[in-house]
């Protein structure tokens, strides 16, 4: 896809002297022909409202003479404040247009591109259950260019002696990593936002957007995005976005003149949400705790978006569409999901609208399973919702990985009976096989930090159930090789560790390692873990025995979470495994594996995996 140049004004200053109209921004930055979505696009700058736009082609240095076909105003209005316009465009062709803005004989002008829209864009594939997602805390991640660690135009300067501070990784360090990141079995990338976030601390998460059309300079660039997706490409590697419709930053421009005061959510002293996601469908919930819910602020430097306001709502709908075309984007994770509010699900349905094959993830962090499938798109919701999010991470198996190995797994529902029962609730999902798997995060400690006695055995055994159940598995970069936190009890910002070079790993930690990647390998190459139907096996000695399996062909697998040794219950398997050879490869020891035997013995802590054929 052909990249184009835009003008950053991220660290321009402007102080305006007069009541002339003038035009400081633009948004979107451009735009393309035949898009789905329609185009409003959004002035500021100063004394802008009532002003009379008219449109101009621009060919060569020339404007065209006569009326504009090319591209025509269809609608304007203004905002509260004086200082916003919205127009309403409808394009015909790509071209240069000049936009004037005149009150009087008072006039402001700003030359804007529309592009020729990749005719392959809009039926662009995206990430699924073939992909594996890597997980890259972006700040934190690989340093790539240490010049742009700090920067005069913004407030927080890097310092890697302070562990809630910032730390240099950056876009360079991304593309550096690609072929590392592809080594691990990972098809697609999330990288957590790399979008302007100017608080004066802790601005290193991202999710305190400042700009939402230009990259953070400490990371690098529009343009080095650009390359970065072109590398990732180039490497059959995925590329996600994560976007936060649900909230902004205090730091973001605009809120030192909103262009309406219900832009955002406000009250009379700050509000934090309740986090009572379940008001949005409990039937017997208060209008007060689902107000709260949604309308209430993240933290004091997240305000609330409130995108039943109709202006920012079509504002969201073409930022992402802006950056899916502009980047060439593979898909999407939405961060806070069900925090925004109804008119969400207006906001993903107009993105797969215009992209029908656009994966979507949502963070929809709750449980048990029937709170988590009611905000995904087709479940038959009784109250008719549907949030047309086609993915959301699934957060009750992880739960159940992690407390099935952090500690012995005895007693009764203990252990690998967690995740049984949580694969048990399959049953309320639209579809399984767009759950997004895993277990851990950058908003949870690390898993080699809470399975008992920080045993990367038990990793092992993590690492073998997202990679063979159902759904689309995602990694956290460092947990390859069962990194940890350098001090829990600072918080979340020693487990948002930097990647270590392979050369300074451990030789557990390479161990490990190198068994992630055989897994990985495998599962990238196998249809059967992308598409198979899943049967499961439960037995109270903390093992679990499931298969992945279609008409061709079955994956079988066995987990041993226990601290003894195991016999296999194959008799007990005969319903499925009748209908293949018993005969199999255990794809990690590359040895031959004969299930009709009754004798197989499977080491304490450890797991098996065989490929089984017709």
């Amino acid at each position: 896809m052909k990249r184009h140049v835009l003008i950053t004004l991220l660290c321009a200053s402007t102080v305006w002297v007069c009541a002339t109209p003038r035009i400081q921004r633009v948004e979107p930055l451009c735009w393309w022909t035949d898009m789905q979505c329609p185009l409003t696009l959004m002035f500021q700058g100063e004394d802008l409202c009532d002003a009379q736009v008219t449109s101009q082609e621009v060919v060569g240095k020339r404007l065209q003479k006569g009326a504009c076909t090319g591209l025509t105003v269809r609608e304007q209005h203004n905002a509260e404040s004086q200082n916003y316009l919205f127009v309403g465009i409808d394009v015909r062709k790509a071209g240069t247009y000049r936009f004037t803005l005149a009150k009087g004989r008072k006039k402001a002008t700003f030359d804007y591109t529309v592009y020729p829209r990749n005719e392959q864009s809009r039926n662009r594939q995206s990430f699924n259950t073939s992909d594996v997602v890597y997980l890259i805390m972006s700040d934190r991640f690989v340093d790539g260019d240490e010049s742009n660690n700090s920067t005069d135009c913004t407030a927080e300067k890097a310092d890697k002696s302070n562990v809630h501070g910032r730390f240099g990784g950056d876009i360079q360090g991304i593309i550096n990593s690609l072929d590392y990141i592809a080594e691990t079995g990972a098809t697609a990338i999330w990288p957590t936002p790399l979008l302007l976030d100017n608080e004066s601390a802790w601005s290193y998460h991202g999710y305190a957007c400042a700009d939402y059309y230009h990259i953070d300079p400490r990371f690098g660039s529009n343009e080095l995005y650009c390359q970065m997706v072109e590398a990732a490409h180039q490497r059959g590697i995925k590329v996600l976005m994560d976007m936060v419709p649900n909230h902004c930053g205090a730091a973001h421009w605009w809120m030192q003149d909103l262009p309406y005061r219900d832009w955002v959510n406000q009250f009379d002293t700050f509000t934090v949400t309740n986090n009572v996601f379940s008001a949005n469908y409990d039937i017997n919930a208060s209008d007060f705790d689902r107000q709260l819910n949604n309308r209430g602020w993240f933290d004091h430097p997240m305000p609330d978006m409130n995108l039943d306001n109709p202006d920012l709502l079509q504002y969201f709908k073409q930022w992402a569409i802006w950056w899916i075309e502009y980047a060439g984007l593979d898909g999407l994770r939405v961060d806070t999901y069900p925090y925004i509010g109804a008119k969400a699900a207006d906001w993903c349905k107009a993105i797969t609208d215009e992209y029908p094959n656009l994966n979507i993830v949502g963070e929809c962090w709750t449980r048990p399973a029937s709170n988590v499938a009611y905000w995904q798109s087709g479940t038959k919701n009784f109250d008719g919702y549907d949030s047309h999010l086609p993915t959301v991470m699934d957060f009750p198996v992880e739960e159940a990985i992690r407390q099935a190995l952090e500690n012995d797994g005895s007693g009764w529902g203990a252990g690998m009976a967690r995740v049984y029962d949580a694969m048990a609730m399959d049953y309320q999902y639209a579809d399984v096989n767009r759950l997004l798997i895993f277990v851990g995060n950058h908003d949870m400690d690390r898993f080699a930090d809470i399975v008992k006695d920080n045993d990367l055995r038990r990793v092992r055994i993590g690492f073998t159930l997202i990679a063979t159940l159902r759904g689309i598995p995602q990694l956290f970069a460092g947990d390859e090789y069962g990194a940890r936190s350098s001090d829990r009890a600072l918080g979340h910002s020693t487990l948002r560790c930097p990647l270590l070079p392979k050369e300074q790993l451990t030789p557990e930690q390479r161990d490990l390692y190198d068994f992630h990647q055989r897994l990985f390998a495998f599962r990238k190459t196998e249809p059967i873990l992308h598409h198979g139907r899943t049967m499961h096996f439960l037995a109270r000695d903390n093992t679990y025995a499931y298969f992945r399996y279609t008409d061709e062909g079955a994956v079988f697998v066995f987990i041993n979470a226990s601290e003894e040794e195991r016999t296999i219950p194959t008799a007990h398997y005969v319903e499925i495994l009748s209908r293949y050879q018993s005969v199999g490869t255990d794809i990690l020891s590359n040895t031959s594996i004969d299930l009709s035997r009754t004798d197989i013995r499977v080491p304490a802590l450890s797991e098996m995996v065989v490929k089984l054929t017709k």
